[in-house]
């Protein structure tokens, strides 16, 4: 054993994570793309084995796991459907938001219902005229007594209009990051709606809406930390959701290998399978290197999160970036060995190149991955 290796309990999660996805998520993945269908039956049934509280304490009802492990999951589970694992790790996000930085009383009001995912979270950061900009956010929240006011609109919002609550950036203060707060919204408070289900191009087995709030009266005890620290909060929940969104690609990235292996090893040309080309080993021999590459920058970068490395946001970043690019370009590669075949629904190619597309854009683009990988590494160097 050396020191890169996963340790007997990791290599034991990533297995029960396996077992379940091919269970319960590989053969339904397809049909549920296909139908634009919201498996909830079976993301409890991920709860079940604790994967709805990943990295949520012991002490508030999760399995208390660190972010390698957490990767492990993501990873192993984007092998059947990346839409799904991606759903579950935005639930983990929020779930861990409270954990970390909520007060005892909006613990016990929400973490006994989101643990076991009886009641699922989206995390509500991005709106219709603030994405790479997300401190320049306009939705506000006006103290009335024991109650904030919150008007506003969240864009591109998974689980939107379906998930029963909402950790939201709210604007209490002045312009900037430092006037921006966190609360909890549940779904029935009065004056909140939401959009039309968003028609996308991948993730179609998660539903996807903009948030309304309408004068929505929010109980102050529902405020996650302090008033002015919801930036801090959501940067630091974006660090491990950057690193569970890498790990989704990855996932998708080793099925793409793996179905076109096998497709390359059948499929003959020319009088011979394609796969004794040298063309298609040169092709596969690059998308497996890279993969591997990716795939250790990205569990450095879960084990410095977990450990709270003054580098971990670089690394998060650099990994989140390197992932998800790697991902999408394995995965074009596979189509293209695939041929016509890899166009058609019969096959899983052409699903996970939809799927991981928006891996690049959502979490801070890969391109505001690259600003904050440069920013750091200036700052360190000063």
């Amino acid at each position: 054993m050396t020191q890169f290796d996963l340790t007997d309990d990791q290599l034991a999660i990533r297995e029960t994570a396996e077992r379940f996805t091919a269970a319960e998520i590989t053969p339904h993945a397809a049909k549920w793309d296909e139908e634009h269908h919201f498996p909830r039956d079976t993301i409890v049934k991920a709860a079940e084995l604790g994967f709805g509280a990943i990295y949520v304490s012991e002490a508030s009802g999760g399995i208390g796991l660190g972010r390698l492990e957490a990767a492990l999951i993501m990873e192993a589970m984007a092998y059947g459907c990346p839409s799904t694992s991606a759903f579950i790790s935005i639930h983990n996000m929020a779930s861990w938001m409270i954990d970390c930085f909520g007060a005892e009383r909006v613990k016990q009001k929400y973490l006994p219902g989101l643990v076991p995912m009886d009641i699922i979270s989206s995390y509500c950061l991005t709106e219709p005229g603030s994405g790479s900009d997300a401190a320049a956010l306009k939705t506000t929240a006006v103290r009335d007594g024991d109650h904030y006011v919150v008007t506003g609109s969240k864009a591109f919002i998974s689980g939107g209009g379906v998930n029963e609550l909402y950790v939201t950036m709210v604007r209490t203060g002045g312009e900037g990051a430092g006037g921006i707060s966190c609360l909890v919204i549940e779904k029935d408070m009065p004056g909140v709606s939401f959009g039309a289900n968003e028609k996308k191009l991948g993730w179609r087995s998660q539903p996807t809406a903009q948030v309304h709030f309408d004068g929505v009266r929010v109980p102050v005890e529902n405020l996650v930390g302090a008033e002015g620290q919801g930036f801090k909060i959501a940067m630091a929940g974006l660090d491990g959701g950057r690193l569970n969104i890498g790990a989704c690609s990855l996932g998708g990235a080793q099925r793409a290998i793996d179905e076109t292996i096998s497709y390359v090893r059948e499929r003959r040309q020319f009088g011979k399978a394609i796969v004794d080309f040298q063309a298609t080993q040169f092709t596969l021999a690059d998308m497996e290197t890279e993969l591997q590459a990716a795939r250790a920058l990205l569990y450095l970068a879960a084990a410095k999160v977990s450990a709270g490395a003054p580098d971990k946001t670089r690394f998060a970043a650099m990994a989140k970036r390197l992932a998800t690019d790697t991902g999408s370009s394995v995965v074009d590669r596979a189509l293209q060995l695939h041929g016509g075949y890899g166009y058609l629904q019969d096959y899983p190619i052409e699903r996970l190149w939809r799927d991981l597309r928006v891996h690049s854009i959502l979490e801070g683009t890969n391109q505001v991955m690259r600003m904050i990988t440069a920013r750091e590494l200036l700052r360190a160097a000063n």
